[in-house]
């Protein structure tokens, strides 16, 4: 299967699809931090390559209701997101994940299909994650844990802060691999 991971500088997802053999590709305006198959350039240059399925971390800067105190002052970064969301989404993708924070796409494009959180996946941490899902069924949690820490949201100001708590979490990774990608292959074979 053909991966994009849309948005992604940190390879988290886009190993996690290599380990379980698909060939994955991340694309960000950033280098990658792990060596690999990976596009630097706006991901909308990339979309029409002939994907299978597409993950889509956009930047939540101007999106994510924790700077809702900021709003009246990014009306028009919101818009450019919002557009960028909608871009992603209506990809020539058959199969799209969107993942962000609680976040204003769900009153101005759509609800999330479901909201996920790290500790469901081995991570005693909480960081509700949306996914608004094309063509994929909903993640199941593969390994609840006890442990409620705050890490991320605690996270002290600093010049990295913002890379640190953008990163998808291994546990994640690995059911978006495992269970999507062994999703396409079940179809691919009853096709």
């Amino acid at each position: 299967m053909r991966v994009l991971v849309a948005c992604e500088y940190s390879a988290a997802v886009r190993q996690a699809f290599a380990a379980a053999g698909h060939d994955a590709w991340s694309c960000d305006i950033l280098p990658t931090e792990v060596a690999g198959q990976h596009y630097q350039c706006d991901v909308r240059d990339v979309l029409g390559l002939g994907w299978d399925l597409m993950v889509a971390h956009p930047p939540c800067t101007h999106l994510a209701v924790s700077g809702a105190r900021w709003f009246k002052d990014k009306r028009v970064e919101q818009a450019e997101a919002l557009t960028f969301v909608r871009d992603l989404l209506s990809a020539p993708i058959p199969r799209i994940a969107l993942e962000n924070p609680v976040s204003i796409i769900s009153s101005h494009v759509r609800k999330p299909d479901q909201v996920i959180q790290p500790w469901q996946f081995g991570h005693g941490e909480t960081k509700a994650t949306c996914l608004w899902l094309k063509g994929l069924p909903k993640l199941v949690p593969t390994n609840v844990v006890a442990g409620r820490e705050n890490r991320v949201h605690r996270m002290p100001p600093g010049p990295d802060r913002w890379k640190e708590r953008s990163r998808t979490f291994a546990g994640i990774a690995q059911a978006m691999a495992h269970q999507w990608g062994s999703e396409f292959s079940l179809v691919g074979e009853a096709a």
